[in-house]
């Protein structure tokens, strides 16, 4: 005679039970100490004991062990919303699949239940399987005290637009998105135009935390402007914000790993509302920076707030440029950005020979020549005759440059393209002309 040997699952609490049932058993408990060291009625106990007694003690185990809850979702269900999940996101993480599922198809499951799902159909890797290592960092206490900038060039749009630019500002205490825009790259006209939104919208931060690109940082002093601050650096310098260059890319994990989230849900909040370019995105920001905070933003460690009130509005054009001082001549002429202009005779620019002024060259394409505040009027030579194939172009800014000149290159072809014969000060400049000197300016010292 072979007897099978069963072995039962039993937790702790289980196999207290049974060791005071068997004790109840025995007559050496009463039923109402029993019921109470084991938290049930008399009724419930004495049901217990008659299992106890039937079966033995692997009756008292939970009968419900190891089947299917009843609550479960059916299995129809699971395999609609795994549909879904292939059909409409097979790239989203389990978080952002639900909201979807819920926000587009009326489809609701907890997020927990489906990333179980869809770990079993191969959807999704558990954190468990990857490696990731993060070095850890202590947040500035208050809001408004150090905001970490950076920009993050990527496919946006996917294959729907060309790659852009976005320019991100995130409070360091809290993780808030402070500001959004997307560029065609990287320059310090484009920072000066994200830099003017957040102040509008926020104030003034105590510092701002960047890379060491030469926007925020002189690589090498040397030359007419050897001042040691960039142009952005000037501008934070007159409005009284701190500029911080970090020595590695960890040091700013905060933008870091923002961008990470960023190119992962807003690229697909972009698809999701068909949107392919730079103007209808800036647009689509507001909502998608509200919601985004509303969501993943956390309260800094104390109230106050360091943002202070922006009171340099009414000169804040003037900051917000590039400017750069030049020498006169004795023949009354300031040469700037391979142009030459030069000053009417009269009563105050004879006062000018051999002076210092200082050029301001709006983000509009206006541009000023000012003695001690004072526009000086004057009329602008263009020294060259055309655009040079040699144009020094900043690595980060060369695919919208070669787009430039792909366009410019099929306008020549054209019946109706542009002239690119010799410009003088009277005639507007070629497009791509104007264009190469606007990409040109910010990155290098006229």
């Amino acid at each position: 005679m072979v007897l099978a040997m069963v072995l039962v699952l039993m937790s702790r609490r289980e196999l207290d039970r049974v060791e005071i049932l068997g004790r109840l058993n025995e007559g050496r408990l009463t039923a109402s100490v029993a019921a109470e060291l084991m938290g049930l009625s008399e009724r419930q106990t004495f049901r217990l004991l008659k299992r106890l007694r039937d079966g033995g003690a692997a009756a008292i185990a939970n009968r419900g062990r190891g089947k299917p809850s009843n609550n479960r979702y059916s299995d129809a269900l699971r395999r609609h919303a795994l549909s879904l999940v292939r059909e409409h996101y097979p790239d989203f993480g389990p978080t952002l699949a639900t909201e979807k599922l819920a926000e587009r198809h009326d489809l609701r499951v907890s997020r927990e239940t489906l990333r179980q799902w869809m770990i079993e159909d191969g959807l999704w890797l558990p954190r468990a399987e990857r490696r990731r290592f993060h070095q850890p960092r202590h947040r500035r206490e208050h809001y408004g005290e150090l905001i970490q900038i950076d920009g993050s060039e990527h496919a946006w749009f996917e294959d729907r637009g060309p790659k852009c630019t976005l320019l991100v500002f995130i409070d360091d205490a809290t993780s808030t998105l402070m500001q959004l825009l997307f560029v065609a790259s990287e320059s310090t006209f484009s920072y000066f135009d994200a830099l003017e939104r957040y102040l509008a919208a926020h104030g003034k931060p105590v510092a701002f935390y960047s890379d060491k690109h030469t926007i925020f940082k002189v690589a090498e002093r040397k030359g007419k402007d050897a001042s040691g601050l960039t142009q952005f650096g000037r501008a934070l310098d007159e409005l009284n914000i701190e500029i911080l260059c970090a020595n590695t890319s960890q040091a700013k994990g905060r933008v870091e790993r923002a961008h990470k989230t960023l190119q992962d849900r807003l690229v697909k909040e972009l698809r999701l509302a068909g949107i392919d370019d730079i103007e209808a995105a800036n647009a689509f920001l507001p909502g998608f920076m509200a919601a985004h905070n509303a969501r993943f933003a956390k309260p800094p460690a104390r109230e106050l707030d360091l943002h202070r009130p922006l009171r340099e509005m009414n000169r804040l054009d003037d900051i917000l440029c590039w400017r750069v001082e030049r020498h006169v001549s004795r023949q009354l002429v300031v040469h700037y950005n391979q142009m030459r202009f030069s000053f009417a005779p009269n009563e105050l620019s004879a006062k000018l020979a051999g002076k210092m002024v200082e050029i301001f060259d709006f983000p509009d394409g206006r541009l000023e020549i000012r003695w001690k505040g004072i526009a000086i009027p004057y009329t602008a030579f263009d020294k060259l005759q055309r655009v040079s194939h040699a144009a020094v172009v900043d690595n980060k800014r060369l695919g919208e440059v070669l787009a430039w000149v792909r366009q410019e290159q099929q306008n020549r072809s054209s019946p109706n393209g542009d002239s690119v014969g010799p410009k003088r000060s009277h005639q507007k400049k070629g497009i791509m002309r104007e264009r190469l000197e606007a990409l040109s300016r910010p990155q290098q010292t006229p």
